[in-house]
């Protein structure tokens, strides 16, 4: 089974969510939509290779790698998450195709762009893969290793009583003895 480390995914999802965002603004600020489209490129060759390359020489993956070097790694099953770049580059290739070649109004193009750089900021900033969750409804194989152990995890029910437990780092160290 291939695995990826959660914590360098959503790293790199952050990264390329900080170059989207500065370039999105770029667009509605000023109609200068040049930038979107050097990033809309830019996003859609990692895309590519990170399905066909391997995340080994994905450049975001290798950046996002380095900044979390010193954490833990979180493996989760990288089925999800190749479902999950499918649905980013399918959008990317939308996205390109829809500002260089249709001629599309700039309005609808800043709402495309919004809804990917949404979906990068609620996996970098939460860690919920849209990806993931496609393929726990759509595909016959449910998801294995998800991030924060969501395949397993059963939330309350509705009405029962959720509380946040607080503990010490030296609570936490006992338990892990």
């Amino acid at each position: 089974m291939l695995v990826v480390n959660e914590r360098a995914v959503r790293a790199s999802a952050g990264l390329l969510f900080l170059g989207g965002i500065v370039a999105f603004m770029v667009a509605a600020l000023t109609d200068d939509f040049q930038p979107l489209r050097m990033f809309g490129a830019v996003f859609m060759i990692d895309m590519v290779l990170r399905l066909l390359v391997g995340t080994k020489y994905t450049p975001s993956l290798i950046v996002g790698t380095l900044l979390v070097w010193r954490q833990r790694p979180e493996w989760v099953g990288g089925a999800q998450k190749r479902l999950a770049w499918s649905f980013g580059l399918g959008m990317a290739f939308v996205s390109c195709g829809v500002m260089g070649f249709l001629n599309i109004t700039n309005g609808f193009m800043l709402a495309l762009c919004g809804v990917c750089l949404g979906l990068l900021f609620i996996e970098s900033a939460s860690g919920i893969c849209v990806g993931c969750e496609l393929q726990r409804v759509l595909a016959k194989t449910k998801p294995e290793l998800c991030a924060g152990d969501t395949c397993t995890h059963v939330p309350p029910k509705r009405g029962q009583r959720h509380t946040v437990v607080t503990a010490t780092a030296g609570d936490v160290a006992r338990r892990e003895r």
